[in-house]
């Protein structure tokens, strides 16, 4: 079906029954609502170079990936986050544009989205300490928002992001009250905003308690599954082993638990672990009961909520920077129990 004959089935003009399908505010609700079901009943699908050329829009949405970063196409989070993204996207007739490029060519990239108006606007990932991506976006006038935050990054800017601080820090003061005093903190890479906030969260709740941080039960690196394994097994090795561990994502934590299987240790019972990030789709903490106690944020309605901010944006590209900052749940799981004497 083609828009001429919707419109004539309706009995409207095309320019009626066009505006009403990309949102117009002119048109009235009723006669919106009686062309998206019409539409929908009889399958027509708009013909989207026709769409982008009439409102003058790429219909895209870009995510550039640094090749260092690469990794995060297969990484469970990103997926999750995407998956969430892509749900908005989908929905409002936009497509995505995933380019992965050298470290140092990422500006270039998004220069050249600018120049070819190939996309609409832009999704930044994993942001860093002072993130230069913020400051270019901005010169170069490009809508943007970030999925996390730039610590020391002094100019206006939209993100979505969970309060790492909080979740880390609620999480720390549970195992203090559980009575663990030898905590180890098993982090991401800390010239990522996430981790450092996480780490600020662990070292408030120990100084409220009187308790002073202990450098060297803290570890930063990328957060594989080996390297939760290793630094346990290593640390659990130890005549002064810590009693609990909190780690910032469920993969190092299944590394975590591994070591303290492999010597003959229950997780929970001997030794106990919280994580981070256990709402994912395809990786699942347990069933009805979870396995780990985890601070809980839905990567997926994060990428729901930074897809649908971006698509503000680019639809009032003056309305100002917005911020969008979500609350973690502490979900109680098998992984923790009373510290042992």
């Amino acid at each position: 079906m083609k828009l001429k004959d919707l419109s004539d089935l309706l009995q409207l003009s095309q320019t009626t029954v066009s505006r009403a399908l990309n949102g117009y505010p002119e048109v009235s609700e009723a006669t919106r609502k009686r062309v998206m079901a019409a539409a929908e009943a009889h399958g027509y699908r708009p013909n989207m170079r026709a769409r982008s050329l009439a409102t003058g829009r790429a219909m895209a949405i870009g995510h550039v990936i640094p090749l260092a970063s690469k990794h995060e196409m297969v990484n469970p989070v990103f997926a999750d986050f995407i998956a969430g993204a892509g749900e908005v996207y989908s929905a409002k007739g936009y497509d995505m544009l995933i380019s992965i490029v050298p470290d140092e060519e990422q500006a270039r990239a998004y220069r050249e989205f600018r120049t070819r108006g190939s996309v609409d606007g832009i999704i930044v990932h994993a942001p860093k300490v002072g993130d230069r991506r913020i400051h270019l976006l901005n010169e170069i006038e490009m809508p943007f928002v970030v999925h996390g935050r730039a610590s020391d990054a002094n100019e206006p800017y939209s993100w979505v992001d969970m309060n790492n601080t909080r979740a880390f820090r609620r999480a720390t003061d549970f195992l203090l009250d559980l009575g663990h005093r030898r905590i180890a903190l098993i982090n991401g890479l800390e010239n990522m905003d996430f981790a450092i906030r996480r780490r600020a969260g662990f070292q408030e709740a120990l100084d409220a308690r009187g308790l002073a941080p202990d450098p060297d039960l803290m570890f930063a690196d990328e957060m594989t599954e080996s390297y939760g394994h290793d630094t346990a097994r290593a640390l659990l090795a130890r005549p002064d082993a810590p009693t609990a561990f909190l780690v910032s994502s469920i993969i190092p934590s299944i590394g975590v638990r591994r070591a303290i299987e492999e010597l003959g240790l229950h997780m929970g019972r001997d030794i106990s672990v919280i994580t981070h990030d256990d709402e994912l789709s395809y990786l699942k903490n347990g069933a009805d009961v979870p396995v780990f106690t985890a601070t809980r944020s839905s990567v997926r309605e994060a990428g729901r909520r930074a897809a649908r901010m971006l698509l503000e944006i680019i639809e009032d590209p003056d309305s100002g920077a917005r911020q969008d900052l979500l609350e973690a749940e502490l979900i109680l799981g098998q992984s923790t129990g009373p510290a042992r004497a």
